[in-house]
């Protein structure tokens, strides 16, 4: 079972260091198992990462994957039917696959989880939506059953935390293996708590009348607004972990917990530089939690560094499925680490925006600002001497290192697809947050 949140800092849970914000159970899926401390999205806002975790290769061999994120319509902006994913290889193997909540790589009815292997789902497809009237970022009403749309009154949380559980419940005499992702929206934009029906109406009120742009809720939320909203996801964590208790699914379910970017206005990442859009740490360095009773030793902590291609490879293996040949992962399966005390797979960690470039091996790591100008401006920084907080420009007292790197960042960069030209959105369309990339710093 995979369950990300959305834009949820690295700090923001108590796990990890979170001041204010009290999550009992995401605390405890990190007592029962393993909690790593470098654990990293393959980008640095939504739908790039989500391409990764269901093909396990890097976002920008898709054209899809190079919008960051996904936010209008097109009949090429999406994951392509027909490309091998995590859930289309399990399904083919014989698992029950499903999914709830955001799906975010691309709109119906070109694209859709179901066109791409899930079984199941109940979800919305858009990248930002309001948690009550459930309205899209151009207005429309965004809750899909299959890939028919549905109306659903209730906080969209909790409807997503009722659903998984009546998955859960409903199985029955299945007897197959599952595969459940359970995608919440929360605690991205717009800032709305389960009490907070009149907002939700009037941010509806606004896009559907004519101000796409309200829905990014540049006027709203609090730090407190941002704490009620984490520990309610919390509260739905706790809720899907006891249906998988009572289903008597603990001990032969794997559960991992993450993000799918770094957090953004009101959230904590102390001492993590950047948020969601940066490729410095607190833009793709998220709560990375495994849990798996009776494989995984409890209270562990790793600071191995671990990236969202690297679960759909360790999904695979753990199902005995080969990767499509010709598809072949970019991520590495964690299984025999995981599972077997083997050495944990060493290998680099890359990624790339419009704007920056940046690759992670060991404790060093280089970022480059500015890629896509004349004159892009690179900095290396050891996670040893300046631990994570990117301050300490190493690269003219590591040369050597900072050519291997370099060297290694092309190569990646030269695999993957050109950007297009950039699509403006319309006049009154929202500008997702990322969408011009971060200045240079």
């Amino acid at each position: 079972m995979f369950v990300m949140a959305d834009d949820l800092g690295w700090a923001d849970v108590g796990c990890y260091g979170s001041p204010d914000i009290a999550t009992p159970a995401i605390d405890s899926l990190a007592a029962e198992g393993l909690r790593l401390t470098d654990g990293y999205s393959a980008a640095a806002v939504c739908s790039p990462t989500r391409f990764a975790l269901y093909t396990g290769r890097y976002p920008g061999r898709f054209r899809g994957g190079l919008e960051e994120p996904i936010f209008m319509p097109g009949p090429e902006i999406g994951l392509g039917p027909g490309t091998p994913t995590m859930p289309s290889r399990l399904a083919e193997a014989g698992y029950q696959t499903a999914m709830f909540g955001k799906w975010h790589c691309g709109f119906a009815p070109d694209f859709g989880p179901t066109k791409s292997g899930f079984e199941v789902f109940w979800g919305n497809h858009d990248g930002g939506m309001d948690y009550f009237t459930h309205t899209g970022m151009r207005g429309q009403r965004d809750t899909y059953e299959g890939e028919e749309p549905v109306e659903v009154d209730g906080y969209y949380t909790h409807l997503v935390t009722e659903k998984v559980e009546g998955f859960l419940d409903g199985r029955g005499g299945d007897e197959r293996p599952f595969l459940l992702h359970v995608n919440f929206t929360s605690p991205h934009w717009p800032w709305e708590g389960p009490g907070d029906r009149a907002e939700s109406d009037r941010i509806a009120e606004l896009v559907r009348g004519g101000f796409p742009p309200a829905i990014v809720h540049q006027d709203g939320g609090t730090v407190a607004k941002y704490a009620e909203m984490v520990a309610d996801l919390d509260t739905c964590v706790a809720r899907v972990l006891e249906a998988l208790s009572r289903n008597g699914y603990d001990d032969s379910t794997l559960v991992v917990f993450t993000s799918d970017n770094g957090g953004e206005r009101w959230s904590h990442m102390w001492p993590l530089v950047g948020e969601k859009g940066d490729l410095t740490e607190g833009g793709v360095r998220v709560p990375l939690i495994v849990r798996f009773p009776g494989h995984i030793e409890a209270g562990q902590v790793s600071g191995f560094p671990v990236v969202t291609q690297d679960w759909t490879a360790t999904f695979l293996d753990l199902a005995g499925v080969d990767p499509d040949p010709d598809h072949p992962l970019d991520g590495v399966s964690l299984a025999a680490w995981l599972f077997d005390r083997a050495e944990p797979p060493v290998h680099d960690l890359a990624w790339r925006t419009r704007t920056q470039g940046a690759l992670r091996r060991g404790d060093w790591k280089l970022v480059r600002f500015g890629r896509d100008t004349e004159t892009p401006v690179d900095r290396l920084y050891h996670f040893g001497d300046d631990a994570p907080r990117e301050h300490a420009n190493k690269l003219a007292l590591a040369p050597e290192v900072a050519a291997e790197l370099i060297a290694a960042y092309e190569a990646f960069e030269s695999e993957l697809l050109d950007y297009p030209e950039r699509r403006m959105p319309p006049p009154d369309m929202p500008i997702p947050p990322g969408f011009t990339g971060p200045s240079l710093r």
